[in-house]
């Protein structure tokens, strides 16, 4: 069995990864769980895997494939693996889960 994983225990972990804007916290088999928290800009690139978002606090614009659309916490989204997403006009408090699936076959 895994330590609890709460948004405070994410927190914590993250505040001792040495600037990060993220920090993982389950691998099981295809499946990677992460806490995201970027600050003012998301660098990401493409992923090799398909993402799924759960918003947990904040704001943000998520922009995919040139297409924008607002997000809040409750919010979940999907990024297919390869294309192109980040978040925009982030919040402070911003933090979402992200859950990467690479696919079994």
């Amino acid at each position: 069995m895994h330590d609890r994983i709460t948004p405070q225990t994410a927190v914590a972990k993250l505040a001792t990864a040495g600037g990060q804007r993220w920090v993982t916290l389950l691998k099981h088999g295809n499946i990677e769980l992460e806490y995201y928290a970027p600050q003012e800009v998301d660098p990401q690139q493409p992923h090799t895997r398909d993402e799924v978002y759960f918003i947990v606090a904040g704001r943000a614009t998520f922009v995919m494939n040139g297409e924008r659309r607002e997000v809040s916490p409750g919010e979940v989204l999907l990024a297919p693996c390869g294309v192109p997403h980040r978040f925009e006009q982030i919040s402070v408090d911003f933090a979402t889960w992200a859950i990467f699936v690479t696919s079994g076959g």
